[in-house]
């Protein structure tokens, strides 16, 4: 897929083999290890407020605060604990709901790629 796709028109992607863009990484929210992220926008509505792509995060535990989003993953394997909440241990076809605004620890086993829908 190319930067100059019309959205309006049908297109097909490999998830799998998609070419992802690095990311910075805030080095405060590094907990251990040496994790790197990448991403690959693949849709935003025309008024911002819904957002389709790829992201992927390689072995580490890092810190994050959630947007309201919903993913699948498609590869790789991690733990997510929510402060003063669950821990989800994710895995290739999962399905997570992230609730906006939640504080997690990221603890990636095996670089974790996903496809996601963030809303805002």
């Amino acid at each position: 897929m190319s930067a100059a796709v019309d959205p309006a028109e049908p297109w097909k992607l490999s998830v799998a083999d998609a070419v992802l863009d690095a990311d910075e990484l805030d080095p405060t929210t590094v907990l251990a290890g040496d994790p790197a992220t990448s991403s690959k926008e693949l849709w935003t509505s025309h008024d911002g407020t819904v957002q389709h792509g790829i992201w992927q995060l390689t072995p580490g535990t890092v810190t994050d605060v959630e947007a309201d989003e919903l993913f699948v993953v498609l590869s790789g394997s991690a733990t997510i604990a929510f402060e003063d909440g669950p821990v989800l241990e994710v895995g290739p076809g999962d399905v997570v709901k992230l609730p906006e605004g939640a504080r997690t620890v990221w603890t990636v086993h095996e670089t974790l790629r996903k496809i996601y829908a963030i809303v805002s």
